[in-house]
């Protein structure tokens, strides 16, 4: 009995030490698959700057941005800014922080407060990475059109589209449905279109912002707590 009972004690750390290895294993390969997506959308960012620069882009955004110009110009689209305006003003640093506020108010009031603080962290850093990526790139907004909406910052990457794909992709991830993300892909989109719409954004700025958005968010779905998981 009493080696049997040795024996068993021994099989059960060693099956605690496998386990254990397993896991942190599956961890350096989460992480590891994290950085690699977060790179890749720094790498196509950086890709999508240089091409700005070199006017490589110049016919797809100056067409793109004409095309929003004669359309908000006619009868249709005077009747469309408005609705640009409220999109890009939902978007916004205020709006956006409104928006978090309340997230985290109904994910402390519903129990899920590691939800909560993960949500509040990626968005910090987000949007620190994209205060950072606009200062090194210190790209100009674009003066084809007349302003719709009063800008202070750089142009590059769009932080409309950086911050609202980090916000509304997180929120689907939390929700977990399928209608959550599509609901999610329709704001993303409308807020982005909007930017351009209004002239203060290259269409290659938001796509870059959307392109940074991903990435973050795909790096920080690292440490997403399990739906269901917490007490």
């Amino acid at each position: 009995m009493g080696v049997r009972s040795i024996s068993d004690r021994r099989s059960g750390a060693i099956s605690r030490q496998m386990d254990h290895l397993t896991a942190r294993k599956s961890r350096q390969k989460k992480i590891a698959k994290g950085a690699g997506a977060l790179a890749l959308a720094l790498f196509c960012v950086l890709a999508i700057a240089l091409m700005q620069r070199s006017g490589w882009l110049d016919g797809l955004n100056v067409g793109l941005m004409e095309l929003a110009g004669r359309t908000r110009d006619g009868a249709v689209g005077q009747n469309i800014t408005p609705l640009m305006r409220l999109a890009s003003a939902l978007g916004g640093t205020a709006g956006r922080l409104l928006l978090l506020a309340l997230s985290l108010g109904y994910l402390l009031w519903a129990g899920r407060r590691r939800c909560a603080l993960w949500l509040m962290a990626m968005m910090a850093g987000g949007t620190a990475l994209n205060l950072i990526l606009k200062q090194i790139f210190a790209a100009p907004r674009p003066d084809l059109l007349p302003h719709l909406d009063i800008v202070h910052t750089y142009s590059f990457p769009s932080g409309h589209a950086a911050g609202n794909m980090m916000f509304f992709g997180a929120l689907a991830m939390l929700a977990a449905r399928r209608f959550g993300y599509w609901a999610a892909a329709a704001i993303i989109a409308l807020i982005g279109i909007s930017r351009v719409w209004l002239g203060v954004h290259w269409p290659s700025d938001v796509t870059a912002g959307w392109i940074e958005g991903l990435g973050w968010l795909a790096f920080c779905a690292i440490w997403l707590p399990a739906r269901g998981g917490e007490q």
